[in-house]
């Protein structure tokens, strides 16, 4: 009698376990990450770099720090390596994928990566907010000391200052607000969804083409190309992808 091949079955169980630990989805894209820098090669120049960037990411700049990360996550001298290299090639393969075409992406997602930093005060009632808002046009009271007395959301910690926060992240009708705002201009009660807010802009951060926004187009453009079909085959990569 031949051996039964077990593998396939095991394998089922594997998947079947990231399944129920909810894992499965972070172990498809881990997955497609390999299959996208599987032909990537390093230069000696570039490993030693790679370990370099690796231990300061994660201050692990002394011996001791080195061994308890290791025990922590049971991990040999080859594994922490093969870790460090692996995300190496990563910014490798964003750079070499759409390196050359970031500050088109950035002219055409320019509106997107503005930040405003900006103060609110939310509540439930629109007859008190209304009430807040005159007091703070008289100058019988602050935004910062309102906020911290009568908001009702985490922003009552910083006296209603929020920030700075990329627009694209906020509701569209506050961003919107933002945007066509002056600093320090006072939006009267409007109702945002199930709140009445009171909205004031403290600063406008336009988006600007340096280093930080270049990190954060790559990793956009690289978290799409994984989203797409074409991240899954094995051997293929991007040759078209969004701006």
């Amino acid at each position: 009698m031949m051996p039964q091949d077990n593998s396939a079955g095991q394998s089922d169980i594997f998947l079947g376990q990231l399944a129920i630990y909810r894992l499965l989805p972070t172990f498809k894209r881990e997955s497609a990450i390999d299959r996208a820098i599987a032909n990537l090669s390093l230069s000696p120049e570039e490993i030693n770099l790679a370990l370099q960037q690796f231990q300061q990411r994660y201050q692990l700049t002394t011996q001791e720090a080195l061994q308890n990360y290791c025990r922590i996550y049971n991990l040999t001298d080859q594994l922490l390596q093969a870790i460090a290299l692996r995300e190496f090639k990563v910014e490798k393969f964003k750079q070499q994928t759409w390196g050359n075409r970031l500050e088109s992406t950035f002219l055409n997602r320019r509106a997107t990566l503005d930040r405003a930093v900006y103060s609110l005060i939310r509540h439930k009632n629109p007859e008190l907010l209304q009430e807040l808002f005159f007091r703070i046009q008289a100058g019988e009271q602050s935004f910062h000391e309102l906020a911290s007395l009568y908001s009702q959301g985490v922003e009552t910690q910083t006296g209603g200052m929020i920030g700075p926060i990329p627009l694209s992240k906020l509701h569209p009708l506050m961003a919107e607000k933002l945007r066509n705002s002056r600093p320090q201009q006072v939006h009267p009660p409007f109702l945002l969804e199930e709140w009445f807010v009171i909205l004031r802009l403290e600063k406008f951060l336009p988006a600007q083409f340096d280093e930080q926004t270049k990190q954060i187009l790559l990793n956009q453009l690289f978290e799409e190309f994984l989203q797409e079909p074409s991240a899954t085959p094995i051997g293929n990569s991007p040759t078209q992808t969004p701006n």
